[in-house]
Parts: structure tokens; C-alpha cells; sequence
């Protein structure tokens, strides 16, 4: 879909949007060609729809008329140490065709406005070494801390 002239609109997903979250899962497929992670072991409708009715989870598209052409999973975290919250964007991409266009930044200002709702303090983000694009976005954004990012495997308490 060609993206010139092209108008678009932003929606929360809820648990009647399962559709539109598999079109999502092929919009991150494809940015970040990762297609085993996003195509190989996609969910059934009843787990997804679940999914979206969970209430710390988040998923925002930007449609192209009924079209997913980009959006955000987020998670909704409760703090502990005092009565507030956090929102965590787990993925966010655009598809190439729409890039450069406002997609992203609108995303996050609709995650904005919801965080506000939810009581929460802050939304942070994760970026890749050399994701440049990605980086100038966010540092656009917010503040940027360097921290290091550490898988833990589940296996390994086993050992």
C-alpha cells in the first residue's frame, strides 16, 4: 500500500481486535525481520483475545483505512515502592512503506494520553546499538540513560 495521501487513524486494540493484532504481528515480522518470532508459533484467537482483555496489556495500531501499517505492544507495570505505575513499549514499528510520516511519534502520543489515564509516571523504551533511527526518536522524546540489558534464562534455575 502506497502511502502517499494517505490518511490515517490510531486505535487501542481490545478483545474484539484479534484480527487486527495478527496484522500487527505481520508489520513487526517484517521490520524487523524476525519472522520466526513473529509468524513461527502465532497464538490462537482465544489466547490473543485474552490477551487484549487483559488490562496491563496494551496494543496500538495506525491503520490505512482497515489496513495495519504500524503500532506498539506495551505493558502496564505496578510499582511496589509507592501507588504509581510505568508502561514498558515492548515493540513498536512501522511498516517501510508509511515510515517517515509521524506513525511512531503519533503511537506514543496516543500511549501518552492513555499512560496519563492509567496513573502512570513514566513510559521508557528499549533501542538497539545502531538502530539509529529508532534512537533519534526517542532521544527526541525523553531523557536517554544508558543501561545494559541482561537475558536470564529460565533453564538455567534447573541446573
Amino acid at each position: 500500500m502506497s502511502a502517499e495521501h494517505v490518511t490515517y487513524s490510531y486505535k487501542a486494540l481490545s478483545g474484539a481486535d484479534v484480527h487486527l493484532l495478527r496484522q500487527l504481528l505481520d508489520v513487526f515480522a517484517l521490520a524487523f525481520d524476525d519472522h520466526e518470532a513473529y509468524q513461527g508459533a502465532v497464538p490462537g484467537d482465544a489466547y490473543l483475545q485474552a490477551l487484549l482483555a487483559k488490562p496491563h496489556f496494551i496494543a496500538l495500531v495506525a491503520l490505512a483505512g482497515d489496513q495495519v501499517v504500524g503500532g506498539l505492544a506495551a505493558y502496564e507495570l505496578e510499582k511496589f515502592e509507592q501507588d504509581r505505575r510505568e508502561i514498558y513499549i515492548y515493540d513498536l514499528a512501522v511498516d517501510q512503506a508509511h515510515r517517515r510520516r509521524g506513525i511512531a511519534r503519533a503511537l506514543i502520543a496516543e500511549l501518552q494520553r492513555l499512560a496519563s489515564v492509567r496513573r502512570a509516571y513514566v513510559i521508557y523504551v528499549q533501542a538497539d546499538r545502531g538502530d539509529h533511527p529508532a534512537i533519534a526518536l526517542y532521544e527526541s522524546l525523553g531523557v536517554r540513560e544508558d543501561v545494559h540489558h541482561f537475558d536470564i534464562p529460565v533453564d538455567a534455575a534447573r541446573q
